[in-house]
């Protein structure tokens, strides 16, 4: 995502419907659960949370499940993850879909490029598992149909591959299915001007919609930042990105970000440190988590020297492509608290 100058413009229309927004529109009750744990990091510290990146598509390294597919949002609910992560573009006739590629090739059996491609189409495009190339009796989700699959059952963590004046259309379809408060959307701040233009847009989409900085260790450099972006927006949590380059050493302490001071700020702020243990493709392992990434823990079969370092150093928050393997090491642990479903 980017902001731009042009969105105040563009999205300046839907400020005026953010009065009649209902207080709460989410009633199910694990929902309400995971939302509390979320807004009240201090109360949860006991209790890791898990985010599904691009809705949780493999399992022991290997990709099982086509990413952004209905079927992969369904498995992240039935594991447990508290979210996950859907990739948003458009279709040529303005359909907001679950894609996260410019070009369809690497994720469907179609060619060419989403946002050229009617949704007709990209009803006849089966998407595919990566790893093996094989076609799955799915296709392309609509934004409509992944929140619906979502709805009451776990938070989104929206990936908006285009530009920011999108992001109300986002909220407005959310606040249309009662699901406003399960959608939340980030953006990368370092300094007082990216605070303000992600201000101006957040009144823009509204304030039943959760806004997260994420917070790179290449420009934010001191726990006062890390304060200030948090309580600019009242952010439950704030993403951290220990960049870790080719061929260098895994990080030994976490960086600034996950110092001493940054797991004050946070705890007098009462906000989650959030890391990333993904992998990102033709990059070097954990290269947002300065080298102790997903591949540590189940590849390599060293979880202790990747979930285990970053909890250790602050993380309640941890957003992996291995959903399964993350929540069973954790409840094994003792750093999962079971939700109360009874009532």
């Amino acid at each position: 995502m980017r902001w731009t100058g042009v969105l105040l413009s563009a999205v300046a229309c839907c400020v005026a419907v953010v009065a009649t927004w209902p207080a709460r529109a989410v009633d199910n009750t694990r929902t309400i659960q995971i939302l509390d744990r979320l807004q009240n990091a201090n109360a949860w510290r006991s209790h890791i949370m898990v985010v599904a990146h691009r809705t949780g598509w493999k399992e022991n390294g290997r990709m099982i499940r086509a990413e952004n597919s209905l079927d992969a949002i369904r498995n992240a609910i039935a594991l447990g993850a508290e979210m996950i992560e859907l990739d948003i573009r458009k279709s040529s006739d303005g359909t907001l879909v679950l894609m996260h590629d410019d070009f369809l090739d690497r994720t469907t059996t179609c060619r060419g490029e989403t946002r050229k491609t009617p949704l007709a189409t990209l009803r006849a495009c089966r998407l595919v598992v990566e790893a093996d190339g094989r076609a799955t009796e799915e296709t392309v989700p609509t934004l409509e149909e992944a929140l619906l699959a979502t709805r009451g059952r776990i938070l989104v963590n929206i990936d908006n591959k285009l530009t920011p004046d999108i992001l109300p259309e986002v909220a407005t379809l959310a606040r249309r299915l009662g699901m406003a408060e399960q959608i939340l959307v980030k953006e990368n701040l370092w300094n007082d001007k990216r605070i303000a233009e992600a201000k101006a847009v957040m009144t823009a989409i509204g304030p039943d919609v959760t806004f997260l900085p994420i917070l790179a260790d290449d420009a934010v450099h001191d726990a006062d930042f890390m304060a200030k972006a948090t309580a600019s927006f009242g952010a439950p949590a704030a993403e951290l990105v220990n960049w870790h380059a080719d061929d260098a050493p895994q990080t030994t302490d976490g960086g600034v970000l996950f110092s001493a001071k940054a797991r004050a700020a946070a705890i007098r702020g009462n906000w989650h440190q959030w890391v990333n243990t993904y992998t990102i493709i033709n990059r070097a392992p954990g290269m947002q988590a300065g080298g102790r990434g997903d591949e540590r823990a189940v590849i390599e079969g060293r979880p202790l020297e990747s979930w285990g370092f970053w909890i250790d150093r602050g993380a309640t928050i941890i957003q992996t492509d291995e959903p399964k393997a993350l929540i069973a090491w954790l409840e094994t642990n003792g750093y999962r608290v079971p939700y109360d479903l009874t009532n």
